[in-house]
């Protein structure tokens, strides 16, 4: 029997009514339906990291590293504010380092008419110089508040078949890194 991946799902906003929790939900089942993932839901909301760096480590922030180095891969749900990442986001990666490396992350974003790829691209340099590896397939949704009912967030199929997409590609890379690291990790 295959170990599941353990996957975190991270929250890129913070702000007040903000739709990423209501598109979270949403990635949230859809990632539920998925045999073989494990699933960790770090909303910034929740993890209490300091505004700043501080130089002695607080409970919140040992925690929060202790997850991410636990974790095979990441999808990062990120909205797009003026063209670029929101500093939750930037905030949230700077809080580690050596746990972001050798594992792939994946990006959902969200935005005007572009989708949020823009936030992606500058996204992509950053997890570069985390040595995180960035897998190709992502999901992009363009005016996400015209798919928000009663129901929460209700996308049409393509999106879900992207999610699908996206969830295959950071599980091959997940695994083949994983190996990777224990292979590495064992020469020591």
């Amino acid at each position: 029997m295959k170990e599941k991946l353990k996957i975190a799902l991270i929250y890129g906003s913070d702000r007040e009514n903000r739709l990423c929790a209501v598109i979270g939900k949403w990635v949230q089942s859809e990632l539920a339906e998925m045999p073989g993932l494990d699933v960790d839901v770090m909303d910034p909301l929740e993890l209490k990291l300091p505004p700043r760096f501080m130089a002695e480590e607080t409970t919140a922030v040992a925690d929060f590293r202790r997850r991410i180095s636990e974790a095979d891969g990441f999808i990062v749900l990120t909205p797009e504010y003026n063209h670029s990442f929101p500093s939750t986001v930037k905030l949230i990666l700077d809080t580690a380092y050596d746990e972001w490396g050798r594992k792939p992350v994946a990006f959902v974003s969200y935005g005007g008419m572009a989708g949020g790829i823009r936030a992606v691209e500058q996204l992509r340099q950053v997890v570069a110089e985390l040595s995180m590896v960035s897998v190709r397939a992502g999901v992009a949704l363009a005016n996400p508040w015209n798919d928000i009912n009663e129901r929460g967030f209700s996308p049409s199929k393509p999106a879900a078949d992207a999610v699908d997409t996206m969830v295959r590609d950071l599980g091959w890379w997940a695994t083949a890194l994983r190996v990777a690291r224990q292979r590495d990790l064992s020469v020591n």
